[in-house]
């Protein structure tokens, strides 16, 4: 089906076609009437997970819904005769591997009217880029709320809970109650503001060379013996993986967040297990915060479970402030995540459906210099 020089089935394919198809950073494929692949370039057969022959043996309903959006676009196509293009289509589906919104480009063959091709955008990268953004816009917003709260709020309850233990001293066992809750419910406070008050931390991060798979073994053995004492957690790494410029106490941080998240999100199911994983992707450029410099992005952790995932309603904010599914949640933890990453120059990302939710976070490596003692971010400056 991809064989440059070939026709297959009606469709003439020249070696420059062939080339030009395969260099084109989109999945491009052509279906028939039927809705089979009549032709599929190498991103395509990377976006379907499926090598061409397979795919000459299948139909596109296969992989994508029958009421997806998609099948809409091509019968209308068809029924034009035109081209038509569609943004921001949801075409998620369980083999496609989960969420997976993207651009769509639509038209009909000119001397093959039955066929349509179908040029598939990804929207991945600029909805990390733009997400990361709204992450680091609301972790300022706190920053500047958890400011105000320590010098607003700490001193009054300081009095209060001092006049409910004056009060405690002479009060009966029944009043003695109310004093008791009111001191407790002080102290709770003032721990939620201590928590916000992480937020309001300006000083630059120390950073290092870090191995990542120190960190999420930590964090592993810390989990095996608590929160997640009877969860299978699986190993999925790249032992060539070079280190990552960070600072190490806040990835544990980070990923000791991530993985009582993903037990609590597994809890109770017998089928219930936690991924850890860590790859080499280069490609990923991000701007630093506050410099003129973009970081490379090219290693890549991740943190899975399958459980029941995250609510739509809440998914595009999961890294906002106060946005929890827990009953006694503060709503602050993936917040600060998000933070912790921005502030590494990072892109943190949620995907979640029922049955699979991955935490994925983008981030830069370290890069020695020829120079003794001289080490840095692998830092495009921009011209």
């Amino acid at each position: 089906m991809t064989m440059a020089g070939s026709s297959q089935d009606g469709i003439p394919m020249s070696g420059e076609a062939f080339q030009i198809l395969n260099a084109l950073p989109h999945p491009v494929i052509v279906v028939d009437a039927a809705g089979r692949f009549r032709f599929a370039n190498s991103d395509a057969e990377q976006f379907f997970s499926a090598g061409s022959a397979y795919l000459a043996r299948k139909k596109l309903q296969d992989f994508v819904p029958r009421d997806s959006p998609l099948f809409f676009l091509i019968e209308q196509a068809r029924e034009q005769q035109a081209r038509i293009s569609e943004y921001r289509v949801d075409i998620s589906s369980p083999r496609l591997g989960g969420e997976r919104l993207v651009d769509l480009y639509v038209s009909v063959m000119t001397e093959a009217p039955e066929l349509v091709v179908v040029m598939i955008q990804l929207r991945t990268i600029a909805e990390k880029m733009d997400r990361q953004l709204t992450h680091r816009s609301a972790a300022r917003t706190v920053t500047g709320l958890a400011a105000m709260l320590a010098h607003e709020i700490r001193n009054p309850l300081s009095g209060i809970k001092g006049a409910a233990q004056l009060l405690a001293t002479n009060a009966s066992d029944e009043d003695r109650t109310l004093t008791r809750l009111i001191q407790e419910e002080s102290d709770r406070i003032v721990k939620l503001v201590d928590r916000m008050e992480v937020f309001s931390d300006q000083r630059p991060i120390e950073r290092s060379a870090v191995n990542i798979h120190s960190v999420l073994e930590h964090v592993k053995t810390l989990g095996r013996n608590g929160f997640a004492r009877d969860i299978r957690i699986i190993e999925l790494y790249d032992p060539s993986l070079p280190p990552v410029f960070a600072n190490r106490d806040q990835l544990v941080q980070v990923f000791l967040n991530l993985l009582k998240n993903a037990a609590e999100a597994v809890k109770g199911r017998e089928d219930g297990e936690i991924r850890l994983t860590t790859a080499y992707k280069p490609g990923v450029r991000l701007s630093v915060p506050g410099t003129k410099d973009r970081v490379t992005l090219p290693l890549e952790f991740a943190v899975e479970d399958n459980g029941e995932g995250v609510p739509d309603d809440i998914r595009e904010h999961i890294f906002d402030p106060f946005v929890t599914t827990k009953p006694s949640g503060s709503g602050l933890g993936l917040a600060l995540v998000a933070k912790i990453v921005g502030d590494h120059g990072g892109v943190i990302e949620c995907e979640s459906q029922p049955g699979h939710t991955v935490f994925r976070i983008l981030m830069p490596a370290w890069r020695e210099l020829s120079e003794p003692g001289a080490a840095l971010a692998d830092i495009d400056e921009q011209g």
